[in-house]
């Protein structure tokens, strides 16, 4: 027999469902268990601070739950040792059940609705040169002289590195690694220190970490938000990720994230992050 279920009827027993979940999981003292690198700054610290820390504790708090961490560092076998890994191997249990940030569509993961989009970020060292610039193709109209002496930090594979080198300016650039060999330093930790110790001019950087960079830097640095255009790519929007099978999770996080837009948008804001909409456009940094 076939049953015909309107889409309005099945989303109402969906939230039944969902909100039955929810009620069984306070009852049984459950927890909202994500999976987090301890040292991650501005994302994710094993001591709160970073804004992934700041919103998995808002949707825990919205569903009554304990915020639960399981910590491994964000690098290759992240998702294999956290997301996917079981408690033990007779266990149905997983270590934890939701990753706070993964590009929206992330392959090893299902994903969410996006709850941000950015854009990658120029950041520059004030009092020099670039203090010139509009915008960032306002380097071009430098002297020759001075851009050969800037200094910039770049990372293979990331559109910056392709801006560079569209710009004439991949002569000038110091390699870095995305991810480090040293799971007690990240990129942006590195990047902020070498900013004040004066070992860069300029970085194009993925937006979260522009706001790091400015904020551990106060007074010291501008930024110019990097816009798309054909064949380079700057603006990405995120999500978070679970298990493909965890339809019901996934569905839960989309309404939390629609529920909690605004809060969510306060938090990121907060720390700098650039907010751009759905065309790249830079959105206002208060609401």
């Amino acid at each position: 027999m076939q049953l015909n279920v309107s889409k309005g009827a099945f989303k109402t027993v969906l939230a039944v469902m969902l909100a039955g979940q929810a009620l069984a999981a306070r009852a049984e003292g459950g927890s909202f268990k994500v999976c987090a690198d301890p040292n991650n700054p501005p994302l994710s610290v094993q001591d709160g601070s970073g804004y992934e820390n700041r919103i998995a504790e808002l949707l825990a708090a919205a569903q009554g739950l304990k915020l639960e961490y399981t910590w491994f560092p964000q690098r290759l076998g992240f998702i294999r040792n956290t997301l996917k890994a079981k408690v033990d191997e007779e266990a149905e249990a997983y270590k934890c059940d939701v990753v706070m940030g993964v590009p929206t569509g992330f392959e090893l993961t299902a994903t969410t609705r996006p709850y941000y989009r950015s854009t990658y970020v120029l950041v520059y060292r004030k009092g020099g040169a670039l203090d010139a610039l509009k915008r960032p193709e306002d380097i071009d109209h430098l002297p020759a002289e001075t851009k050969s002496r800037l200094r910039i930090a770049m990372f293979d594979g990331a559109p910056g590195t392709t801006w560079l080198l569209n710009h004439g300016l991949i002569g000038q650039g110091i390699p870095y690694q995305t991810m480090t060999g040293d799971a007690a330093q990240n990129a942006a930790q590195i990047l902020a220190k070498d900013f004040a110790d004066g070992k860069i001019d300029m970085v194009i950087v993925w937006g979260p970490m522009s706001g790091y960079l400015v904020q551990q830097n106060p007074g010291q640095l501008a930024v110019l938000p990097m816009l798309s255009q054909p064949g380079l790519k700057f603006d990405f929007p995120m999500s978070m990720g679970v298990r493909r099978p965890d339809k019901a999770r996934q569905q839960q996080l989309d309404e939390l994230i629609e529920k909690h837009a605004g809060e969510i948008q306060g938090i990121l804001r907060s720390y700098g992050v650039p907010l751009v909409d759905e065309h790249g456009q830079t959105l206002p940094t208060s609401p």
